[in-house]
């Protein structure tokens, strides 16, 4: 047998260079580089390997460098979901703080089923020196580490204690990181000094490895059943989720919603799949929901889901699917999804479910008065979405006016990304997507902090978009490091740093919950009541962003804003766009509910008010059975 005299981290970098995705006749990198953060624990493994791989040109693996190890997680899931999930990067930290900086990044990925490659540096598999420096010792087993905390984060969890181990257990990454139902985060934990044990490998395991991606053809009897259910509908509704994206169905969900008449609302993950101005697009659906949305959800007689996951904010707690009668159709390519809802699943590839069920009912559309009834509910939508957009509030200015200067400015393939706070729920009211890549909302994990780093991968994914990051002063302090990554790789990326002094989310729900927006302000701690209610910080997060490399322009008015987004289209570097809003509004009106449990005793007014309003809305919640 011909073999390769190679380390294992060499193996492993030699191994990735090989690998590649394809559908529909396109092929592309796999893993085309790598993200990290050296210390003792891969310095002399991996970063050997990769330095080797670079100055040899034995393989092709670019290495990036982070600023923040979860940082870098985000970045690569920001990079594959831009990519629909056919392309990622590998990320690797050293042992101890290093790795486990990567625990919420695995977790962000794997609840939005986006594939990532993480390798977080463990302990010596020999135990020779124990303990280590960063050792957890664990009294309970000698094998034990920290890393084994990803294993409730990881679609695929692996320790490498065994050179030769690594065969099988990238073969395994591979698999599921290129399977659509099961993908997200994948772990292949390695000890330090196995990254830098030799070992002579079989050469077949570096040879050009294919990872074809198929599309599951939907069952006849399936379909037949499914067209069945929609036939005898009146007021059905299509929810359109990630999955439409990923699957590139946007073409098919549009021909089918005019041929039939069929209303579609997105979730975050599904906006842009119908554009906004799409005579049947209703809207964002669920908590956050638009009101021609969430209206048409409460009729509703059947639902047909197509590559959504029915998250408590989509179904607004079990509560926007108000007809008692409501039955569901779900199309997914996973059966955990299709199946919820006591749904007729329709187990498939999106783009190919549509195709069938298009074919089933060629010669079937909802009733006029339906498609009148839409359109109402639509314009009533226009007038309110105008309303936020033109509020006039001062001195301040709203958010919503905020973002209805930014969807002026912007074209129809700039990427706008958010995750947390506010905005995620004004985004889904109010943000008018026509391109399925132009709205960039991670609201599965709505990790504050994704917002910087995810700007560097969406921006690695396709450098032709303008990619615009909406960031709170609130995520933006938890992680901004990455706009020194942005400045050093050359990237040009729009920063738009929205400075409200609080949690305006929490804020406000705290309020709704009877908690008084208690610790949701940024304020100094006042001496006389013990509390957070003092006056504003002197925090300057633009003078912050300036300090790591970006230039910054200041906005007061709509008008100032408008004019420092023309100038920082129209730069060839990163830019920050500082501009500061009301933390308490106003805000675009609530059309559905979600489920906070409040206190049932208190001794606050606020808080027994509010659980008399909370008992209120849970009459209406419900299972779909």
């Amino acid at each position: 047998m011909n073999t390769v005299r190679l380390t294992t981290a060499q193996a492993l970098v030699r191994f990735l260079a090989g690998q590649y995705s394809e559908r529909d006749g396109q092929e592309q990198r796999l893993i085309p580089g790598v993200w990290g953060i050296f210390g003792h624990g891969n310095v002399a493994g991996l970063g050997q390997a990769l330095l080797q791989a670079a100055t040899t040109g034995e393989a092709d693996l670019p290495y990036y460098l982070a600023r923040n190890e979860q940082g870098m997680v985000h970045a690569s899931v920001a990079y594959a979901k831009m990519r629909d999930r056919l392309a990622t990067f590998a990320c690797t930290a050293s042992t101890g703080p290093g790795s486990t900086n990567m625990i919420t990044g695995a977790a962000l990925a794997t609840t939005n089923r986006i594939p990532v490659l993480l390798l977080p540096s463990d302990m010596f598999a020999t135990r020779v020196a124990e303990p280590v420096l960063q050792q957890l010792e664990d009294s309970r087993g000698g094998d034990v580490t920290v890393n084994d905390a990803f294993r409730a984060v990881s679609k695929y969890f692996d320790r490498i204690s065994r050179p030769e181990q690594l065969i099988p257990a990238a073969l395994a990454a591979m698999r599921v990181l290129t399977d659509p139902v099961e993908t997200g985060a994948v772990t292949l934990a390695l000890p330090q000094d196995v990254q830098a044990e030799a070992y002579d490998w079989p050469a077949g395991f570096f040879r050009r490895r294919v990872w074809h991606i198929g599309r599951p053809v939907p069952e006849p009897s399936a379909v037949e059943r499914a067209a069945r259910l929609l036939r005898g509908a009146k007021r059905p509704l299509i929810v359109a989720g990630g999955g439409t994206v990923y699957s590139g169905a946007e073409t098919e969900l549009r021909a089918f919603a005019e041929a039939t008449g069929i209303p579609v609302a997105d979730t975050h993950a599904g906006k842009g799949a119908v554009p906004w101005d799409h005579p049947c697009a209703v809207g964002g659906i669920g908590s956050t929901g638009a009101h021609a949305a969430d209206e048409l959800a409460r009729e509703a007689d059947v639902v047909l889901g197509i590559g959504t996951r029915y998250s408590d904010f989509t179904t607004a707690s079990h509560t926007v699917f108000g007809n008692p009668d409501v039955t569901f159709v779900n199309l997914n390519v996973a059966r955990l999804d299709a199946v919820k809802h006591s749904a007729e699943p329709l187990i498939a590839d999106a783009r190919l479910g549509i195709q069938a069920l298009a074919g089933a009912l060629a010669d079937w559309e909802v009733d006029q008065e339906y498609r009148d009834r839409t359109r109402q509910l639509i314009a009533r939508t226009r007038e309110i979405e105008e309303q936020c957009f033109t509020v006039g509030h001062g001195p301040r200015p709203a958010q919503t006016e905020i973002l209805g200067a930014l969807n002026d400015v912007l074209d129809d393939r700039a990427v706008v990304i958010n995750a947390a706070g506010s905005m995620p729920g004004d985004l889904q009211q109010l943000w008018r997507a026509r391109d399925p890549k132009a709205y960039h909302v991670e609201y599965a994990y709505s990790c504050m902090g994704y917002e910087v780093a995810a700007g560097v991968g969406a921006k690695m994914a396709d450098p032709t978009r303008e990619v615009v990051v909406l960031v709170g002063d609130g995520s933006y302090l938890m992680m901004a490091q990455e706009i020194v990554t942005m400045v050093s790789e050359g990237l040009k990326v729009v920063i738009v740093l929205v400075q409200n002094h609080g949690f305006a989310s929490i804020g406000a729900l705290s309020e709704s919950l009877g908690s008084q927006l208690f610790g949701t302000k940024y304020r100094f701690r006042n001496g006389r009541s013990g509390l957070l209610d003092g006056d504003v910080l002197p925090v300057d997060l633009a003078a912050n962003a300036s300090s790591l490399g970006a230039d910054v322009l200041h906005a007061t008015t709509v008008a100032e804003f408008r004019s420092a987004m023309e100038k920082a289209k129209a730069a060839d570097r990163t830019t920050v766009v500082h501009v500061e809003t009301d933390l308490y509004g106003p805000n675009p009106p609530a059309h559905g509910w979600w489920d906070v449990p409040v206190s049932q005793a208190s001794t606050l007014d606020s808080t027994r008010e509010a659980y008399e309003t909370y008992a209120d809305r849970k009459l209406a919640q419900r299972h779909y059975l």
